[in-house]
C-alpha cells in the first residue's frame, strides 16, 4: 500500500512543533536524534503524521509549496489559538458550498494550513 507524508522544513523546529501541538493537538511519534537539539520530529495528528525538519536555509515567507488541511471539530473556536501559538489567521471562517466551514491560517513559518469543519 502506498502512502504519503508531508514534511515541512523550518528554520525554527521547536517553534513550529509548538504551533502544531497547540493548535491541532499533535503528539510526538518519533524524534531524531533521541537527545540534544532536534533535527527531525514526526508528529501524530489524529491518524496522520506530519514531519518537521530543521533547515537553516529555509526562508520564512517563501512562496507556498504545499497547503496542509486539517479537519477539526470547531473552526471558529480554534482561531484564537492560532495567534497565541504563533500563527496568523488570514480572515474569518466561511461556509463553503461543498459543505465545509473553512478558515485559512498560516503557521509560524508562513505555510498555509486550512482548518476545515464539516457542516451538518
Amino acid at each position: 500500500m502506498t502512502s504519503i507524508q508531508p514534511i515541512a522544513g523550518t528554520p525554527d523546529l521547536p517553534r513550529l512543533r509548538h504551533f502544531y501541538e497547540t493548535v491541532l493537538g499533535a503528539t510526538q511519534a518519533m524524534r531524531v536524534p533521541d537527545e540534544g537539539p532536534e533535527f527531525y520530529v514526526e508528529l501524530r495528528i489524529g491518524t496522520s503524521t506530519l514531519g518537521l525538519v530543521q533547515e537553516d536555509k529555509t526562508t520564512i515567507g517563501s512562496p507556498v509549496r504545499i497547503i496542509l488541511s486539517a479537519d477539526v471539530t470547531d473552526v471558529d473556536a480554534l482561531l484564537p489559538t492560532v495567534a497565541s501559538a504563533g500563527g496568523t489567521v488570514q480572515g474569518p471562517a466561511n461556509d463553503m458550498p461543498w459543505g465545509q466551514r473553512v478558515a485559512h491560517v498560516l503557521d509560524p513559518d508562513g505555510n498555509m494550513l486550512n482548518l476545515t469543519q464539516r457542516l451538518t
